[in-house]
């Protein structure tokens, strides 16, 4: 394949994913990130076996392995009673069903093992302080304009930059994302501060009325992560804003007395408000794609925002081997057998936020159908998702 410059606007995980395929089959890739430094901001997240066949095709199994943990059991709990909604022994499920792990790991450490993979490869360049200001596309390449002035060419533009995607706005232009009505504090704490009453090998979820907490080890249990969500009329653009302990701890005030107590330990909160956009069916126009959040973000319930974006490079990656060199068309392609899959995890996103928050006599169902063991919780109701995508056969 000749080798082609290919522009991407971000520099998180979609962002450089995309850059380490594409560079692996022999394009030039330019990445520009607005920040300082190429770094993620965030706590842990978890990584479905759907990516971790992701890792495989990436060639990053090993790295992956160095930094992510592997918990036993996926546990919902009641966060008013504390008994056991539902228990999934995910160790042995996942391996066993999809092949692949379950695993958590610091969103940190991801975006390390992925930015030194691509600084690896020497036909990809890493800009810092590159806003993208604008872009414009003909029937040859596409030019990008930074908000210093500075201007790129290239033969095709992958949108990367997030939910609030300034790429997106010329594609797809449909304004602020749609925002939740909930806000998520986190706070990631050595393992060693943790007592032992409290500290967990599991991934613990207490879902609550409107109010849910989540936590797990990370870093091969080095660290201990902690999420509390809960609804609240606030709105600030961001992942980096300090929250306020004493609203969490007003929605958490009817919580058994080990979830109080966890919120008890953590000092400083970082909050962020969830938001997510409608689904689309078009996010590409010529030469120009969307990746990951630019182009389907969604709620975290799921906790597929990573993996999403991670299958979409892949995927990307394989659509531009077949056009062999026909960006337009890939793009095309690549949008064509993704948007049913991402669309469908955006909604199921929002539907599984209403399981966790449920309140009254939804609340009590919930309890009951999934204690009584005939419901198809968890692993078994997305064996759809899980499954994941092969990248050799997904445009049969």
């Amino acid at each position: 394949m000749t080798e082609q410059t290919v522009l991407v606007c971000g520099g998180g995980i979609g962002g450089l994913a995309a850059a380490l395929v594409l560079a692996r089959q022999g394009h030039r890739v330019e990445v520009f990130e607005q920040s300082d430094a190429f770094r993620e901001i965030g706590a842990g997240i978890q990584i479905g076996p759907n990516a971790f066949r992701m890792f495989e095709h990436l060639g990053l199994t090993g790295a992956i392995d160095h930094v992510a943990y592997y918990p036993g059991n996926l546990y919902m709990r009641d966060v008013r009673t504390g008994e056991v909604v539902t228990r999934l022994p995910v160790s042995a499920t996942a391996q066993g069903t999809f092949g692949y792990p379950y695993g958590v790991i610091y969103r940190v450490d991801l975006h390390a093992a992925l930015l030194e993979a691509c600084a690896a490869q020497p036909s990809v360049g890493l800009y810092t302080r590159a806003k993208l200001e604008h872009f414009t596309q003909d029937a040859n390449s596409v030019t990008v304009t930074l908000a210093d002035g500075r201007r790129f060419q290239g033969a095709a533009l992958i949108g990367a930059d997030g939910l609030w995607s300034t790429v997106r706005q010329q594609i797809v232009a449909d304004g602020a994302p749609r925002v939740s009505g909930h806000v998520a504090y986190r706070a990631v704490l050595p393992a060693s501060e943790v007592p032992r009453h409290l500290f967990s090998p599991d991934v613990v979820l207490w879902g609550g009325e409107k109010t849910h907490l989540v936590h797990y080890p990370l870093r091969r249990g080095e660290l201990f992560n902690l999420v509390a969500v809960f609804h609240s009329g606030l709105y600030e653009e961001g992942w980096n804003v300090f929250g306020d302990p004493h609203e969490l701890h007003e929605r958490f005030a009817d919580a058994v007395g080990p979830v109080r107590e966890l919120l008890g330990k953590i000092e400083t909160w970082k909050m962020w408000v969830l938001c997510d956009r409608e689904p689309v069916k078009e996010w590409s126009r010529g030469r120009v794609t969307l990746l990951g959040d630019a182009a389907h973000p969604m709620l975290q319930y799921l906790a597929q925002g990573a993996c999403m974006a991670i299958e979409d490079a892949v995927v990307l990656g394989a659509a531009l081997e077949r056009s062999r060199g026909d960006f337009a068309g890939a793009f095309l392609e690549y949008q064509r057998v993704r948007y049913l899959r991402t669309a469908r995890v955006q909604l199921t996103s929002r539907f599984y936020g209403d399981i966790y928050h449920a309140s009254g006599v939804t609340r009590e169902l919930r309890n009951r159908l999934f204690q009584s063991g005939t419901e198809s919780a968890g692993f078994a109701g997305l064996k759809w998702l899980y499954e994941g995508v092969d990248p050799n056969s997904v445009f049969a």
